[in-house]
């Protein structure tokens, strides 16, 4: 029973450890992916060519501009429901996806690890432009429409423009 107790003690201790990484209740975990140089390298050298001048590189790997920070709160979480402007497309100008007649809404969590980590980046009323590498977009597998065709082909880059209209925590 001594031998036990400490044991039970330590195991609720590192419990309560892991339990407490996770700062959210809707159970979505902050995504650690970084991703490999070689990608942040191509994703670097597609900026240069199409002449996006002054992008961030963000500690995971994708590059930004902000080209309005916005004004209201900040998103706290991947917890947290926003509601957004986009447009997604390629670095050759096709896009695959826009909600710019009705917002899209969804929790952070939800979305690709590009978009977890870029929109924080922006308050409420902000407009960002993410690019993103494939292993923080939809990495090795290609995305399907609704009707099978593929709309993004596996291991695509991946550019962004979004605007957070409004967020609920």
């Amino acid at each position: 029973m001594k031998k036990i107790l400490p044991l039970s003690i330590i195991a609720l201790l590192f419990l309560g450890s892991c339990l407490k990484k996770q700062d959210n209740k809707c159970g979505y975990n902050d995504s650690s992916v970084i991703a490999p140089q070689a990608e942040q390298d191509a994703l670097q050298d597609s900026l240069t060519a199409h002449g996006i001048q002054g992008a961030i590189l963000d500690p995971s790997g994708f590059y930004y501009t902000i080209t309005n920070p916005g004004s209201g709160a900040f998103v706290s979480n991947l917890c947290t429901t926003v509601a957004t402007y986009y447009k997604g497309g390629f670095f050759n100008g096709q896009t695959f996806d826009s909600s710019l007649v009705q917002t899209a809404v969804f929790q952070l969590g939800q979305v690709i690890a590009g978009w977890q980590k870029g929109i924080p980046l922006i308050k409420k009323g902000g407009e960002i432009n993410l690019y993103i590498p494939p292993s923080l977009g939809y990495g090795s597998q290609d995305q399907t429409d609704q009707n099978g065709n593929v709309a993004i082909p596996a291991n695509s880059y991946l550019v962004f423009n979004v605007t957070l209209v409004d967020l609920q925590d």
